[in-house]
């Protein structure tokens, strides 16, 4: 990092209160990241606040819809007043509206596009200035192995593939700014989101745990530290040759 960014060292991660985003906060927190707890919901992002102060961190959670570009920029500029300069942001704020095709809405459709591709547009674009005046920056987007397609799950699918063509051209345009932008793309992972796929498949999540595991070669199911970790590697130092790549964090190749 430059002498500036060591100095402010302020990671923003979106959909932080629960789940991936809530491990990802906690582990940057670890690594010395003052961190941004973004969700739409700002109270509900006091639990990650809390658990991150209670080890020693800096944390400050901020409400915000991710669609919304006024919103955004509010969010960031208070970030860069309460926190200072980010020159981390993961991108993970997502919802699921799932169904058959046939079944599907444009709304359902439109929902899912808004947050994840939408979103981390317009998070990234507020951000990326901070990242070039320091003179360093990384960008974590969340993909999916549902990128690959996965039934019942056409928008989710898709805005999830297009985060990775959205990463690869950012990590075109910013690299010369000495910022990275990559993806992460979580196989089955115990979350609140998994548990309502096995909600609507109509199974019990323990067993709809256990089939999945008996699919993967490591023979279980990822955690969200699994993928905060990963996060962590790309967002620090040491990661700074790797740029425009989907990682699958999956326990088994996936193409």
């Amino acid at each position: 990092m430059t002498e500036q960014s060591t100095a402010t060292r302020v990671a923003v991660v979106t959909g932080a209160a629960r789940g991936l985003g809530a491990a990802t906060a906690v582990r940057l927190a670890a690594d010395g990241y003052a961190v941004a707890v973004l969700d739409l919901d700002e109270a509900a992002g006091k639990d990650t606040v809390d658990r991150i102060t209670a080890a020693g961190g800096r944390a400050l959670a901020v409400g915000a819809d991710v669609s919304d570009a006024e919103q955004v920029q509010a969010a960031v500029d208070r970030v860069v007043a309460e926190l200072g300069a980010p020159v981390v942001l993961v991108n993970n704020a997502g919802v699921l509206r799932d169904n058959l095709l046939f079944k599907m809405s444009e709304s359902d459709w439109d929902t899912v596009m808004n947050v994840h591709l939408r979103g981390a547009f317009l998070m990234t674009r507020a951000v990326q200035k901070h990242m070039v005046d320091a003179g360093f920056g990384r960008i974590v987007n969340l993909s999916s192995s549902s990128a690959q397609g996965n039934r019942g799950q056409a928008n989710y699918s898709a805005a999830k593939a297009g985060l990775q063509g959205f990463t690869k051209t950012l990590a075109i345009e910013l690299g010369k700014f000495g910022i990275t932008a990559n993806a992460v793309a979580p196989g089955f992972i115990a979350t609140d989101m998994t548990a309502a796929t096995a909600a609507r498949v109509g199974m019990d999540f323990e067993d709809f745990k256990r089939a999945a595991a008996s699919q993967i070669p490591v023979q279980r199911v990822g955690e969200p530290e699994d993928v905060a970790n990963t996060i962590s590697f790309l967002a620090g130092e040491g990661a700074g040759f790797v740029s425009g790549q989907v990682i699958y964090v999956a326990g088994g190749p996936l193409d």
